[in-house]
């Protein structure tokens, strides 16, 4: 069986923890076990291997977040890039074309797609396997999970069954009202789950996007319309069958739906009184935070800025944060992590966090001079192929025109000093060691 799991999302609902670069599921709100944390997709990706052990997982993602998925599962994973945002029809699309042509996958194997980022126990993969075990059947062309509803939402789509195992309609987010009539029909949720025959898939690709194979589809991918799988496809077809998940399961799209599923009220350096109510406090600073008197309050503190919101109000902040033209000030790289800790015209100071055993590419700058001071751990650095050890304060000058590049011995903590004319990302070249 093929899993596709779709790790899409702006970075935007979740700010000031999320960004453009590091989107809701890199966050690591979940507790492991007594001192660890691991983020939605570390959790979603886990609990596939336990359920399905044989299953092929294939990450399907932006460019921005490549460096955070391979940062947090492994260097290893199997990811379909996509060039730009073009919604999860083309993505979809994409990444069948991807299994054919250039992993080689059988045409007749079952795929199964997975959001990224719902909240649910691992009762719902055995859900999944009897979604792959249809699609085996070859009983419709798509298998779709329809998801007991709990209560009126409207923030979800609904699928109307049409009692015999299949669909008679599908509902966009109505408002409580509408769900509520949904639910006396019998509706479900849409969790946005399917299986099909790859074979489906990479003809419809080929048929509604008028690509002739993967890399045909790669390169036109940017200009390719944006539009759901729901809407390009789904809701088109005449062959579905509906299978039934009752468990538990929450779309942790927003702050609020998030402190529902957080095992703690505080996460990082949080001091909170007992005059608390219904309140949560997430740090990712060094600074401390104290909460006195709150209710029903989300706080959450992040390179990127604070939030300070009533929980159900959290829930609409988009326009907002879309107002705030703040650069990025923190982002997981595949070898580490990087903070911004200040920055003026000519300059910039940044928290460098290399794990132990990755390096940086090699490259160099045309524009600017860095100098880096080691804080913590070992190193070993190269200077114009020349390698040196480094250790807790030493101090490593960069010139301009210097190729360079650092290993971590340890894991190795630095701070990063940037002088020139022009610090920006774009100067940057990058060389084979």
């Amino acid at each position: 069986m093929q899993i596709i799991l779709l790790s899409g999302g702006s970075g935007k609902r979740l700010w000031p923890l999320s960004n453009e670069v590091r989107s809701k599921q890199f966050i690591k709100f979940f507790k492991k076990d007594a001192n660890t944390y691991e983020s939605m997709v570390q959790r979603m990706y886990a609990s596939i291997k336990k359920a399905m052990p044989d299953a092929t997982i294939t990450v399907a993602t932006s460019k921005t977040q490549v460096s955070s998925l391979k940062n947090q599962l492994s260097d290893s994973i199997n990811v379909c890039l996509e060039p730009d945002r073009r919604d999860t029809f083309p993505a979809i699309c994409l990444a069948a074309l991807f299994l054919k042509d250039e992993c080689k996958v059988d045409e007749n194997e079952a795929v199964v797609v997975i959001p990224v980022d719902p909240y649910v126990e691992q009762d719902y993969f055995e859900t999944v396997k009897k979604i792959a075990e249809n699609v085996d059947k070859c009983t419709s062309n798509i298998t779709l999970m329809g998801i007991k509803p709990t209560y009126p939402s409207e923030k979800y789509g609904y699928i109307v069954p049409d009692g015999k195992g299949g669909v008679k309609e599908f509902k966009e987010k109505p408002d409580v009202e509408g769900a509520k009539k949904l639910l006396d029909l019998g509706a479900y949720w849409n969790g946005g789950v399917f299986g099909f025959k790859l074979k489906y898939m990479a003809e419809k690709a080929k048929e509604m996007l008028g690509v002739s194979d993967y890399n045909d589809l790669f390169e036109r991918y940017s200009n390719v319309s944006k539009i759901s799988i729901d809407y390009a496809l789904v809701e088109k077809e005449k062959s579905i069958e509906l299978v039934e998940y009752a468990g538990e399961w929450m779309d942790v799209g927003t702050w609020k739906t998030l402190t529902h599923v957080m095992s703690e009220k505080t996460l990082g350096k949080v001091l909170m009184d007992d005059t608390c109510e219904d309140s949560y406090v997430i740090n990712e600073t060094d600074l401390p935070i104290i909460a006195m008197g709150l209710k029903n309050v989300i706080v959450a503190a992040g390179p990127d800025g604070v939030l300070v919101a009533d929980r159900d109000q959290s829930s609409y902040m988009k326009p907002l944060v879309e107002k705030v033209e703040e650069p990025i000030k923190y982002a997981d790289k595949s070898w580490g992590s990087y903070t911004v800790l200040d920055s003026t015209a000519k300059s910039m100071t940044i928290k460098v966090v290399l794990r132990a055993g990755n390096q940086m590419k090699y490259h160099m700058h045309e524009h600017r001079d860095e100098v880096w001071t080691v804080l913590s751990g070992i190193g070993e650095v190269t200077l114009d192929g020349v390698k040196r050890k480094i250790n807790v304060g030493d101090t490593v000058s960069i010139k301009r025109n210097v190729k360079h590049t650092v290993e971590a011995v340890t894991d190795l903590v630095m701070t990063e000093v940037q002088v020139g004319e022009d610090i920006s990302a774009g100067d940057k070249k990058v060389y084979k060691l």
